[in-house]
């Protein structure tokens, strides 16, 4: 199964976004590169995304700041279909 990058839309001053990543990197066991982005350096993905980070985008799916946890991180890198 040919893996994509794993996307981390974030942004400065974001406690949740910081524990986020740190769960992010401890659940990434096959080691598949994370692209961090700030929104704000985008005014697409700012207006996509302001309320919702941290976000995490894999293989066309998304998880959303309150979404992220141990449980769910691990389908999303594990069980990915798209």
């Amino acid at each position: 199964m040919k893996n994509e990058n794993i996307y981390f839309y974030t942004k400065e001053n974001c406690p949740l976004c910081v524990e986020a990543e740190e769960l992010l990197i401890m659940m990434n066991k096959q080691d598949i590169p994370i692209i961090k982005k700030d929104i704000y350096a985008s005014d697409e993905l700012l207006e996509k995304y302001q309320l919702m980070i941290p976000v995490i985008k894999y293989n066309g799916k998304e998880l959303f700041g309150h979404q992220l946890n141990i449980e769910d991180i691990d389908r999303l890198l594990n069980n990915s279909t798209t």
